[in-house]
């Protein structure tokens, strides 16, 4: 009797939350995309601080080298996106992309000088940016359009609560060893694991294989809808890349809050976009795409006032409330873009656009690291938040000019 209370319980609980019906091969995408998270959550935020601090590197060497690692994903989104559709299909693109990604993890933990550093930056990004338009194609494949949002909820769900046990147990290896280089190959075979999971378990999903190359991409460039999306994405990513770039060096060494503590803080983070992916789903089908993306924008503005706030005393309070929402804007960006994008695609075309998607994350994580470098690097960092705050209005005025909604 208590067996069949909890099973109706649990269906009542999937239903209630739409997540009943979702096929096993979506679940076991998550459930591999939550354990290379939580290898990427044991460097994500120390990085910066390791290469900075111990290793000797400056900050706009850092920094450099993570634009690099954007730029280099451009040239895999690019390919990712018509190797899914095309030639390799999803899996065979996913597999290349964990394998490429781990092998930037291990260059990352040998590296001990600048020209390393970039070198496996590179290779990391190459990697990043094969995974994308495959992993997010092959989510889009598995969900009906009922299922879309739940699904995209679901992934960065499994991305968060990844980050979060891995930024959790990063901080306390960090905090009782120092050995940041290990930290890098546990990121490495968490992608490994990953690898193996999607060669045993994982079928090909992509329908059919599209017979356009270049023309795909001249299609998809004359969606006016993806082109003005895609000019506020870039903003919108280049706020998200402040989080694991230019912020937690900010918050140690401009305003002082030791490195447990940052630690602790970015762990709240995380949890706390775990904790309110699903409830943001439920309020998100309320709204258009274009509206749940003008209240993400929102609230990243509030956050850089946070932020700047933080550096004017607020402190370890601020910063807590600051990172807060910052997560309320991750939760609400993550499935209105790539329901959007996905509305917009035709079916054949539809690693394609999620490639393009994909590179509107490669140019912001590419342009944020490197101006926050840049900017701290010269002494004023109250300068930063100031100028990312100011910048929502643009993004703002640019989602306005969108009049198509999926």
């Amino acid at each position: 009797m208590i067996l069949v209370s909890v099973a109706a319980a649990l269906q009542s609980l999937l239903h209630r939350w739409g997540l009943a019906g979702l096929v096993p091969q979506l679940w076991l995408l998550l459930l591999g995309r939550l354990l290379s998270q939580m290898g990427t959550g044991f460097t994500l935020f120390y990085a910066a601080i390791y290469f900075v601090g111990t290793v000797g590197l400056t900050a706009t060497q850092v920094g450099l080298g993570l634009a690099l690692m954007s730029l280099t994903g451009v040239v895999g989104r690019i390919a990712g996106g018509s190797l899914a559709d095309g030639r390799w299909g999803r899996k065979q693109t996913l597999l290349v992309a964990l394998l490429t990604s781990g092998l930037g993890s291990l260059l990352l933990a040998l590296s001990q000088d600048v020209n390393l550093f970039w070198l496996a930056n590179g290779v990391a990004g190459l990697g990043q940016g094969l995974y994308w338009p495959s992993a997010e194609a092959m989510v889009a494949d598995l969900a009906t359009v009922e299922q879309r949002g739940v699904a995209f909820a679901l992934n960065r769900l499994s991305d968060n609560v990844g980050l979060s046990v891995g930024v959790a147990l990063g901080g306390v290896w960090v905090a009782q060893t120092g050995n940041y280089p290990l930290l890098f190959v546990i990121d490495a075979i968490s992608y490994g694991v990953f690898a193996l999971l999607v060669v045993t378990c994982l079928q090909e999903t992509r329908p059919h294989k599209s017979q356009m190359t270049w023309q795909s991409w001249l299609l998809a460039l004359q969606d006016r809808p993806l082109l003005i999306f895609c000019a506020a994405n870039i903003l919108l990513t280049t706020y998200l890349s402040q989080l694991s770039s230019t912020l937690p060096f900010y918050l140690q060494r401009f305003v002082g809050i030791p490195l447990d503590k940052i630690s602790g803080l970015f762990t709240l983070h995380v949890v706390a976009a775990c904790l309110l992916q699903l409830p943001a789903v439920r309020l998100l089908r309320r709204f258009t795409h274009r509206q749940g993306l003008q209240a993400t924008t929102l609230c990243w503005g509030l956050a850089f006032l946070g932020v700047v706030w933080t550096g004017q005393g607020g402190g370890l309070p601020v910063a807590l409330l600051t990172l807060i929402a910052m997560a309320v804007a991750l939760v609400l960006y993550n499935p209105s873009a790539s329901a959007f994008v996905v509305s917009l695609a035709p079916l054949p075309l539809r690693g394609v656009y999620l490639s393009i998607n994909s590179l509107c994350w490669a140019a912001g994580y590419a342009l944020g690291p490197a101006v926050g470098g840049l900017i701290l690097d010269q002494g004023q960092p109250l300068n930063l938040w100031w100028l990312w705050a100011a910048s929502t209005l643009v993004t703002l005025a640019i989602l306005f000019r969108i009049r198509q909604d999926g």
